[in-house]
């Protein structure tokens, strides 16, 4: 739902949300910060790009290279959506084991009509793509350190430099990305996988009150989040 914000008072419910969330979790907030600044250098690059690259309105230069204000929003705009997508990724995999996220995520499309078939594997590849996640932030952080002790400098220099000083980070990091995904698929078939197809379980799952409050303050924040498209009140960026 961070993709239909448009303007800051929508970012502004999502930030209170999720201070709200981290409370009641009672997660330290360091493991936040941890998640956050193992992507730190994908943020400043995404923040970087938008910046020079969005047309409109210039408020400053830098040489060749120009700063709109449309830039200055967008760039703005998309750190803060992925700095709240990491943190509520982080949350929910601290909060959850993959197999209660699975289990849960199945249950719930099983209660969708067009999707019922094919709850138990769209759940599985949520549940590995959100396990994935801090797998490749300890990854980053592994080849950032071994780049860095072989003379490697993400510091300073220009952009371009700074971009060209990604590339040695990137690449090992997409087949390390591969590799354990071809590792974790031949594992699963080791053990005779076969998705959803006559699987029962020990413990079923019911709907409790908890669950109820949880879907209404889910359906009270989507409303938010709509409603805040529509507010047509500018705060630092009109809308």
């Amino acid at each position: 739902m961070l993709f239909v914000v448009n303007n800051l008072w929508g970012y502004i419910a999502a930030f209170a949300l999720l201070v709200g969330i981290i409370i009641a979790s009672r997660i330290p907030l360091s493991y936040i910060v941890r998640g956050v600044k193992g992507l730190i250098f994908i943020i400043l690059l995404t923040v970087i790009l938008n910046l020079f690259m969005t047309p409109g309105t210039e408020i400053a230069s830098l040489g060749p290279l120009h700063i709109t204000m449309e830039g200055v929003k967008v760039a703005v705009f998309m750190a803060m959506r992925l700095i709240f997508l990491v943190v509520g990724t982080s949350i929910m995999t601290l909060t959850a084991s993959p197999i209660d996220l699975t289990d849960g995520m199945e249950f719930c499309m099983k209660g969708i009509p067009f999707v019922r078939r094919y709850a138990h594997e769209l759940a599985m590849m949520m549940s590995i793509a959100l396990r994935f996640i801090p797998t490749l932030m300890e990854e980053t952080d592994r080849i950032m350190k071994a780049q860095k002790a072989r003379g490697a400098n993400f510091e300073t220099g220009n952009i371009i430099s700074r971009a060209k000083a990604l590339i040695p980070i990137l690449v090992p990091l997409f087949i390390s990305a591969f590799r354990r995904a071809d590792e974790l698929a031949t594992a699963m078939e080791a053990r005779c996988y076969r998705g959803g197809e006559n699987r029962t379980r020990m413990n079923q799952l019911k709907f409790a009150k908890r669950d109820g409050f949880a879907f209404a303050m889910m359906f009270v924040m989507i409303a938010v989040f709509i409603l805040s498209r529509l507010i047509t009140i500018p705060l630092i960026f009109p809308a």
